[in-house]
């Protein structure tokens, strides 16, 4: 679920919209559609400071297999008592804010010919998904969280949605102790939120 948003806004409208310094490294700054373990814009707090970071989606898990080991990306946080996210969960260091300016799903349909749709918030060019992070071997990883699907996403996507989180909750969410930032984890309001479908894409077969 999930498994593709865009930020499309420049590292200066995210420092704006944050209150977090510019990145002064030489980096390629991702933009535009994002998925897995690839690199994304991620917003973290640090001595009370916060920062703009870049880190790949997808928290690494080694699955075994008939043919071998493989590597997964899991990329969305849906069982928050599970000790693979609890310690990310429980440090409010691990925690972060994931700038999205729109977000998208597959809605029903024949195989290899699903809609595209894109749900964005009129009302707020830049949003923040509920986040966590943590170091990995080839640099930091995030995930963010999911939550039951609002009146807008059920119809297309039932099973969850993105935990969205409020401006005024994003400091609580950075800051807070675990079960008093899990309480914002729960559907964004339908009416904020707005949704079209894509007229030139569907799902791939190969998906």
């Amino acid at each position: 679920m999930c498994n593709r948003y865009r930020m499309s806004a420049s590292d200066r409208d995210l420092a704006e919209r944050y209150g977090a310094p510019l990145l002064d490294e030489d980096l390629t700054l991702p933009g535009g559609e994002l998925f897995p373990k690839r690199p994304a814009w991620v917003v973290r707090q640090s001595a009370g400071e916060r920062k703009l970071d870049v880190m790949k989606w997808g928290f690494p898990l080694e699955v075994s297999g008939p043919r071998g080991g493989t590597t997964k990306a899991v990329t969305n946080v849906r069982n928050y008592t599970s000790q693979f996210w609890r310690s990310a969960l429980k440090d409010p260091e691990r925690r972060c804010l994931v700038p999205v300016t729109a977000f998208s799903e597959y809605g029903p349909g024949p195989k290899g010919g699903k809609p595209l749709y894109w749900f964005d918030l009129p009302s707020r060019p830049i949003f923040s998904f509920a986040g966590v992070w943590r170091p990995a071997e080839d640099g930091a990883v995030f995930a963010f969280l999911t939550t039951e699907a609002n009146s807008v996403v059920e119809p297309i996507h039932p099973k969850a949605m993105p935990v969205i989180l409020h401006d005024e909750d994003e400091e609580k969410w950075l800051t807070a102790q675990m079960e008093d930032a899990l309480d914002l984890a729960e559907p964004f309001p339908a009416q904020l939120m707005n949704v079209a479908q894509d007229p030139n894409k569907g799902k791939p077969a190969s998906e």
